[in-house]
Formats: C-alpha cells, sequence, structure tokens
C-alpha cells in the first residue's frame, strides 16, 4: 500500500510545473522574435541611404586631344552613345545679333564616333566639323555634315614632339618638301569637301617654318582653303605663315574638353564667350565626346542670351 501512495504524489508534480515553463518559454521566444524583426526594419533604410551617396560607375574612356587616330579608330575604342547624343534634344536658337561677339565651335578628330558626330551635326547652330583622313567613317561625316549645312575641315595629322603616332596621313619633319606636298595633298583627296584645315596634334611639325611653308603652299594652290592654327604648341608658326602666303587664317583660343566632363566644358565655353566678348570673336576646339555635346547643347540658350552668335571657323579666318 505505501508504494502505491508514493507513485500517486510523483505523478502529481507536473500539474503545476508544465504551465509554469510554458510561459517561460513563451516570454522567451516571444523576446527573441522581436529583436530580429527590430533590426530588420533598419536594414534596408540603412542600405538604400547607403546606395544614394554611392558614385556611379565610370563612363566608358573617351577620345582625348592627345589620342592618336589609329589607336581611336577602332570600334571597339569608341566612346559609349549617351542620350546626349540624341539629335531630338537640340534646343531653339534665337536670332543672331548683328555686329554682336562671334563664337565659332570646332570639333576635332571627327570620322570615328559616328553617332556623337551626328548629335554635333543635329545641333541647331553653326558648328564647323574638323574630319580626319583615312579613319573608318570619314566619308560619312564629311558628306552628313556639309548636307547639313555645317563646316567641314581637314584635320591633318602632324608630328608630335613626344613622338605620339598622330595615325594615318600624318607630316613628319624627316619629310622632304615634296613628300610634304604629296601627302597634304593626299589627305585634302580624303576630305574633298574641306573649306579649310587645322592640325592634328603636330606639336613638332607647326614649329618648323619649312614643313609649314610646305603645308600651307598646298593650301594657296588650291585657294579658298583657310587655316586654323590649334596651337598645340606655343611655338606653332602656323597662322604666322599662313598670314605671310596671304592664305586666310585664325587661331585657337579655347580648347573645351581636356577633361571629360560636363562642368569643365560648360565652364571653358564660357571662357570662349567672355574672349569674344572682348576681342569680338573666339576659336573653341572640342572634341567628339558625349560629355562636350551635352554641354554644348545645354549652354546654347545662356550663351546666345549673353548676344554670343555662333558662326562657321571659316567665317573668323582673315
Amino acid at each position: 500500500m505505501p508504494k502505491r501512495k508514493s507513485s500517486r504524489r510523483k505523478a502529481a508534480r507536473p500539474s503545476w510545473i508544465a504551465p509554469a515553463l510554458l510561459v517561460v518559454t513563451a516570454i522567451a521566444v516571444g523576446w527573441f522574435l522581436f529583436r530580429p524583426v527590430h533590426r530588420i526594419a533598419h536594414k534596408p533604410h540603412h542600405r538604400v541611404a547607403v546606395a544614394t551617396a554611392t558614385p556611379e560607375a565610370s563612363a566608358s574612356p573617351e577620345p582625348s586631344p592627345s589620342a592618336t587616330a589609329t589607336a581611336s579608330a577602332a570600334p571597339s575604342a569608341s566612346p559609349t552613345a549617351s542620350p546626349s547624343a540624341s539629335p531630338t534634344a537640340s534646343p531653339s536658337v534665337l536670332p543672331a545679333i548683328p555686329g554682336g561677339p562671334k563664337l565659332a565651335l570646332i570639333v576635332d578628330d571627327c570620322g570615328q564616333w559616328v553617332a556623337t558626330e551626328r548629335g554635333f551635326i543635329a545641333l541647331p547652330i553653326p558648328i564647323t566639323l574638323s574630319v580626319l583622313p583615312d579613319v573608318h567613317a570619314t566619308t560619312t561625316i564629311m558628306r552628313e555634315a556639309a548636307d547639313a549645312g555645317k563646316g567641314v575641315m581637314l584635320h591633318l595629322p602632324m608630328e608630335t614632339i613626344s613622338g605620339l603616332n598622330p595615325g594615318p596621313g600624318k607630316v613628319t619633319t624627316e619629310m622632304t618638301d615634296a613628300q610634304i606636298v604629296a601627302q597634304v595633298e593626299d589627305d585634302l583627296a580624303q576630305v574633298p569637301l574641306a573649306q579649310g584645315v587645322n592640325n592634328h596634334e603636330g606639336s613638332k611639325a607647326s614649329a618648323d617654318p619649312r614643313v609649314m611653308r610646305d603645308v600651307i603652299g598646298v593650301l594657296a594652290k588650291h585657294g579658298k582653303l583657310f587655316f586654323v592654327d590649334s596651337r598645340t604648341s606655343a611655338a606653332s608658326v602656323g597662322a604666322t605663315v599662313a598670314a605671310a602666303d596671304g592664305v586666310p587664317s585664325a587661331s585657337r583660343d579655347v580648347f573645351l574638353d581636356n577633361k571629360a566632363e560636363v562642368a569643365y566644358t560648360e565652364a571653358q565655353l564660357r571662357e570662349a564667350a567672355a574672349i569674344a566678348k572682348r576681342t569680338g570673336s573666339a576659336i573653341a576646339i572640342g572634341h567628339p565626346r558625349p560629355t562636350t555635346l551635352e554641354a554644348v547643347r545645354a549652354m546654347i540658350p545662356e550663351l546666345q542670351a549673353e548676344g554670343i552668335t555662333f558662326v562657321l571657323a571659316k567665317s573668323l579666318a582673315r
């Protein structure tokens, strides 16, 4: 009998322990569940804040003023086309102010980045495209620019001080007079609609009086061709030789895009406009970069509102 009573007492113990354990377990589970929910609720907000502060990925490499024609002519090296190259986004144009300051924009290195170059052609202002000889779109861009009423120039490759190859069709100081004349004639034949010439690179050749006399002599023989000295070297004698030979000439005042940044190019355009206001005219040279196209398009209304008249480069050659 005593053994039976002991068994009944032991079986009765869980009647109060089990509820207590359930309560403790429920509290613990609730507490742990609350902590993860609280953290998850704040993590997405933190990640969004970090993402908005992260710089965007860099754009595709752009052509630089010192880029060689041979290297940049390959389609794989072309800058990625951007929405800014679309012709439909061009601003409206204000009427020119007679006698006001004049600004000529020249786009060098053309014949390589067709989409961006077509964006420049579509701009509703006079603009001049300087086309390289013997690159894959020389003829295409020359014709499209001429058909749109834009200026066309030969961008004549010339020898550099650094030894950088300026590309096919180059004129060098080691050439004889006859070789220089033949090379310039051949380059002009590649861009037969050219109204003028400016040098591509050429820091060494443009500073050599003999070389420049040969180059300018070809322009004089053809007649009605002008020369714009890109002034890639302060020692250039191109404009001086042209003036002595009676060939209309002018010199570059501002490079627009030594940095492939919209804000930088906009600042350079304002500098070119300031020179035009002081002296009556200015020539600015840029390159077929999407950032340059975007900056020029954005600045057209501002510069015209300040009285700037955009003109073709040939109108400033004297």
